[in-house]
């Protein structure tokens, strides 16, 4: 079984609530899953874009706080 990397996409909503997906990675695989829904997909291609979609569609999420 291939070893199981995360890294995560951090957004914050108008309100101050922070939003978190995490993309974890095995192998050739990459899965979505958002802690503050339970949203889940699996992406092979641009997973961090696809999780910053979900982020903006879903909750509003837009303020990125590396661009600080």
């Amino acid at each position: 079984m291939p070893a199981t990397t995360t890294s995560t996409v951090r957004r914050w909503d108008q309100d101050g609530r922070e939003h978190v997906v995490r993309v974890q990675k095995a192998g050739a695989q990459r899965s979505l899953i958002c802690d503050t829904c339970g949203w889940r997909k699996g992406a092979q291609f641009l997973p961090w874009l696809k999780a910053e979609e979900h982020l903006t569609e879903a909750h509003r999420a837009t303020v990125d706080p590396a661009a600080d």
